[in-house]
């Protein structure tokens, strides 16, 4: 099934909400079972620029307009104390603007690298969690989505074995992270340069260990990556391809106001090509699938801190590094990262659930990947066919509108300057976005 223009838009929206609405409701008051659902429709137009060349993987200069939707059920159940298991089945189908090409922080957080747009069914989340309680009292913690309802100890270890996605854990935030809510550009909705494990569609099986106190939090995770970049197979031979991850959070307090800092690292081992070989191989037209070997690594940094500034709004800051020799593997091409923003409820203005957020992020690339690029050479996301290397920027504006509780409208701006960190493109690329989530 295609999703294409308005007709089918008004034919698929009513099937969406009904959905979301009957598979949000709550099964079992003793907390045993969990049910949650959840449906985002997107639509996004870009107008045209202008642009000297266009290669096979630009963004492309004409006018355009994408959509996409996805729709997930989030069930669990408590096998035995502290113990559950969850099973999220999804639909996603729609595609980004030019087909997710073309721009490192991709416009579109809810849209993936896939071949086909049409609809696909999958599973993409399927873990059991175990808590392990230590002294230090409880606390109650509320149901939720993948969260039972009932006491959580305030110090604990944990383990998480099974299919998650890696961004669920880690570099999470209060005002930048979910882009069915929250801001939709790619290098807002994560730190960029964290090439973080996953397939195409975002999803890996994983171990995670996480200790937690009150003012503090330690992670650390072994995660499968694909057998090719960007790829829908995951390696299960861990000798040869892995990727490690961890991350310290600390949480702190100023004039009485809280706010967070988390510290990550990550190295990842896979059959990367190497930047600079690639051109040695063949100057005129490197391809870097050419030069791919076992043993390819590529480690990196990223720092996230948030800060509330009142009851209602807050801001935040990113900034993120990879060494870039090899190429990117599994989330986009970028290699350095620096984004910060502002969030806040519409309390000013009496209207206390609606959203306001304005931020900004500027990519970088490391001299080998400029210079690959620059050579003609292709990634699974860029490649104009030549490029005059600028920092790629991208300013979003977005106002999230509550009509009831659990269904919210969004409207968004996006303004890119330089996509594919291309200068003889320099755009401004201008993107307007209409967003309905619906989550119950």
């Amino acid at each position: 099934m295609m999703i294409n223009g308005i007709k089918g838009k008004i034919c698929l929206l009513p099937l969406l909400m009904l959905s979301s609405m009957l598979v949000g409701q709550t099964v079992d008051s003793t907390a045993r079972f969990s049910i949650h659902g959840q449906t985002t429709f997107i639509e996004q137009y870009k107008l045209a620029f202008k642009a000297p060349y266009t290669g096979n993987n630009s963004l492309l200069p004409s006018y355009e307009s994408q959509e996409s939707v996805t729709s997930t059920l989030f069930a669990g159940c408590r096998l035995w104390k502290n113990a559950s298991i969850w099973c999220n089945p999804e639909m996603a189908g729609g595609s980004g603007i030019s087909k997710a090409l073309g721009i490192a922080a991709a416009t579109n957080g809810e849209t993936f690298r896939v071949g086909n747009p049409s609809p696909q069914l999958y599973i993409a989340r399927l873990f059991i969690q175990h808590t392990f309680a230590f002294s230090g009292g409880r606390i109650i913690q509320a149901d939720d989505i993948n969260q039972l309802k009932g006491y959580i100890p305030l110090r604990y270890l944990s383990l998480v074995v099974g299919k998650i996605g890696m961004a669920d854990y880690f570099d999470r935030n209060s005002y930048s992270h979910d882009p069915r809510t929250q801001f939709m550009c790619w290098g807002l909705m994560s730190n960029g340069a964290w090439d973080y494990p996953a397939n195409v569609r975002g999803y890996t099986p994983s171990v995670i260990v996480t200790y937690g106190s009150p003012k503090s939090e330690y992670k650390a995770a072994i995660s499968l990556v694909p057998i090719t970049a960007n790829g829908s197979k995951m390696n299960w031979d861990i000798g040869k391809a892995r990727s490690l991850t961890a991350e310290y959070t600390g949480r702190y307090s100023i004039l009485g106001r809280s706010g967070a800092i988390r510290l990550l690292g990550f190295y990842t081992v896979a059959n990367m090509g190497n930047y600079n070989l690639s051109i040695l191989a063949n100057p005129l037209s490197p391809d870097i699938t050419s030069v791919r070997k076992d043993g390819g690594t590529k480690y990196g940094f990223a720092i996230n801190a948030e800060q509330a500034l009142n009851d209602h709004s807050g801001v935040f800051i990113r900034a993120s590094w990879n060494d870039g020799h090899y190429e990117t593997w599994a989330f986009t091409e970028i290699d350095r990262s620096l984004s910060a923003g502002y969030s806040t409820a519409g309390d000013w203005w009496h209207r206390t659930n609606d959203r306001l957020g304005l931020a900004w992020v500027v990519s970088g690339l490391s001299v080998p990947h400029r210079n690959y690029l620059a050579y003609g050479g292709s990634g699974f996301m860029l490649g104009d066919g030549n490029l005059r290397y600028a920092l790629e920027q991208v300013g979003e504006l977005y106002y999230s509108f509550s009509m009831r509780d659990g269904i919210q409208f969004s409207g968004a701006y996006q303004m890119v300057l330089n996509p594919g960190y291309n200068a003889d493109r320099h755009g401004p690329v201008n993107v307007f976005s209409v967003r309905v989530h619906l989550a119950l």
